[in-house]
């Protein structure tokens, strides 16, 4: 495997995909506390004595700083990092934490957050094109579908679009690429869309109404480019399996949401993730996706306010069950938070069939909600150190199990952090 960042860690750059996944492996193992604790259902810091300082430095860290921190990996390694060294160095304990200065891919972390400003990224078509292909697409997305299609590579090889929607990345690369392309879809509206805007504008472009689970063996060739942008979890692992098995020569794909799988564990790829002592969730792997966007104040005030009114209710509901025991609550519409606490309360008891008794004392729950939401926002934070090397050991995963199918595997990233935190490409190749 070759990284194809324009700055690559010496370190990472020596070792193999498979020296590279142990090594994070054994870092992810012995540091499970500090990021798999479940932080809504927690009342105090989970770690406390054996990080003390690291709780100590927490702690000091002032509410409104948090989300400034988080939304930079670079900031929140520079804050965090001294206290967890000097925790481990008062326990004898050495772990190999140059691992923090690495991206998801293994290149060295950047001093930028997520909502800094867009990368300009060069547009494939031209000016009287463009604004028809890119029509009711999001400024966002449409620059990852043009940053993605600059990194395939250029020939004549037909294309497979796997889950393609309506088609919107196929479309570009038959355009731009002026290249055959066959959109796999399961929802056969979106087909039709696909279709229609495909006969209109002449595109070599044909759908599939099918259902990628099923694994699609006659749509994937020898001679072919399987493509995926941001397929979740089980639909681009799918893709993966099947089109190794099938021979076919080239995948470009960028993986997401890594925790949209089937089972209830994570099913490993790879040799050496299947010989790993982890065993992740579904939780954990949503570590990975938990990168802040800071938001407006108006915004960060409802997230923040709506956190602190789920943990008082929480509170509230373990008194009143006498099951110390978080209870999930259903998603709220942002009007409710408009209301009041008990409203709020109200509302839960009934959505969860909890009986609430007639003396509460409102304000006494709220306080509790309060204090637990800047718990919880801490243990979150230290969680974070860790989503890198977690999302790292995943990409892993998929590339040594290309390697181990006979593939050369080059991963890097198709466009900056602050266009997508999803940024990761897994080009595959015989």
């Amino acid at each position: 495997m070759t990284l194809t960042s324009d700055q690559t860690s010496s370190q990472s750059d020596k070792l193999s995909a498979q020296q590279r996944l142990k090594q994070i492996d054994a870092m992810l193992t012995q540091s499970q506390p500090l990021w798999r604790s479940r932080s809504f259902e927690c009342e105090q810091l989970p770690w406390s004595d054996a990080f003390p300082s690291l709780a100590n430095t927490v702690w000091q860290l002032s509410d409104d700083s948090l989300e400034q921190i988080d939304a930079c990996q670079h900031r929140l390694n520079e804050v965090l990092l001294p206290a967890l060294a000097a925790d481990l160095n008062a326990q004898g304990q050495q772990w190999p934490l140059a691992l923090f200065s690495q991206s998801a891919i293994g290149s060295p972390v950047k001093n930028e957050s997520v909502s800094q400003a867009i990368t300009a990224i060069p547009s494939l078509l031209s000016l009287e094109d463009e604004p028809h292909f890119s029509a009711h697409i999001k400024g966002r997305k449409w620059q990852q579908i043009n940053a993605f299609v600059a990194k395939l590579p250029r020939d004549n090889t037909s294309v497979l679009e796997w889950c393609a929607g309506k088609g919107h990345l196929g479309r570009l690369i038959a355009k731009a690429h002026q290249r055959e392309v066959v959109s796999l879809e399961w929802q056969q509206s979106l087909c039709d869309a696909g279709e229609q805007f495909a006969a209109k504008w002449k595109l070599a472009q044909t759908f599939i109404c099918a259902d990628a689970f099923a694994g699609q063996s006659e749509q994937l060739h020898t001679e072919q480019l399987a493509v995926a942008l941001h397929a979740c979890g089980d639909l681009h692992v799918t893709l993966l399996k099947h089109a190794s098995h099938a021979g076919t020569k080239q995948l470009v794909i960028s993986p997401c949401c890594y925790h949209l799988i089937q089972a209830k564990q994570y099913q490993p790829l790879s040799s050496v993730a299947n010989a790993s002592a982890l065993t992740l969730s579904r939780a954990d792997l949503q570590l990975p996706l938990q990168q802040s966007v800071i938001a407006n104040d108006k915004h960060k005030g409802y997230r923040l306010q709506e956190m602190a009114w789920r943990l008082g209710f929480d509170a509230l509901q373990r008194k009143v069950r006498g099951a110390n025991e978080y209870l999930p609550v259903p998603a709220v519409k942002q009007s409710q938070l408009k209301g009041t606490f008990e409203d709020f309360c109200r509302w839960a008891a009934d959505a969860k069939g909890v009986s609430l008794p007639l003396n509460i004392d409102w304000q006494e729950y709220l306080l509790i909600g309060e204090q637990r939401q800047r718990l919880t926002r801490r243990i979150d934070l230290v969680a974070h150190l860790f989503r890198a090397l977690l999302e790292q050991w995943l990409l892993l995963d998929r590339v040594c199990f290309l390697e181990e199918q006979g593939y050369q595997v080059n991963l890097s990233e198709f466009c900056a952090n602050s266009i997508t935190p999803r940024n990761a490409l897994i080009h595959a190749f015989k």
